[in-house]
């Protein structure tokens, strides 16, 4: 069963609720901390996750949802470090934490978690502070958000919109502050994708 990014960051959402404070969030704090912009937006994807039997409520009652969808407790996913959506910041080799979230909702045993620094790619929602969830990949579709490394020019990741042009290769931003880099000739060379952006998880 698979998930639009939006639903699935408010059942991780939910699921992060429950598992730090044992009871659902409510329609407001759901709003709140995923940006979402009314209620409406927030009782339409619920209901879809209630059909897609990712959570269950009792009709009538309020605030009475929960995660049903069959997850693992033991698997979760490494948080590897900062990642920069504006400058660059150092992917660390080594596991902050591990989360409590079965990688299998991404589709990916292998997915990481990085922490965005910055506010380059505020236009797609994520913000300062976000965790993004990468699939390891080298390579990407035209618009893609990648987390990529430009050798000797960019050693440390960045998170950006990945387009490949005739002559190019240009890393965008979601935010009108920051130009697009583009690679040329042979820079074009020293652009390596390490992971292609799948999902958010936003803690409150």
């Amino acid at each position: 069963m698979e998930l639009t990014l939006r639903q699935l960051s408010v059942y991780e959402f939910i699921l992060y609720h429950h598992r730090q404070y044992s009871m659902a969030p409510t329609v407001r704090e759901i709003c709140e901390n995923l940006g979402l912009k009314g209620p409406a937006g927030v009782h339409r994807i619920l209901n879809i996750l209630i059909d897609k039997g990712f959570i269950e409520t009792i009709p009538g009652k309020k605030r009475t949802w929960r995660p049903i969808a069959p997850l693992d407790n033991e698997k979760t996913i490494p948080l590897a470090g900062p990642i920069a959506a504006g400058k660059p910041i150092s992917i660390y080799d080594h596991a902050e934490e591990y989360l409590p979230v079965n990688p299998a909702l991404w589709g990916h045993e292998s997915c990481f978690a990085v922490r965005v620094s910055g506010d380059s790619m505020i236009g797609a929602q994520i913000r300062d502070g976000d965790l993004a969830v990468l699939v390891p990949a080298g390579d990407a579709e035209n618009g893609t958000i990648v987390a990529v490394i430009v050798d000797e020019m960019l050693p440390e990741a960045v998170l950006k919109i990945f387009k490949r042009k005739r002559n190019a290769i240009e890393l965008h931003s979601e935010n009108s502050m920051y130009p697009p880099l583009i690679f040329t000739g042979d820079n074009r060379k020293k652009v390596r994708i390490v992971g292609r952006y799948v999902g958010l998880i936003r803690r409150s």
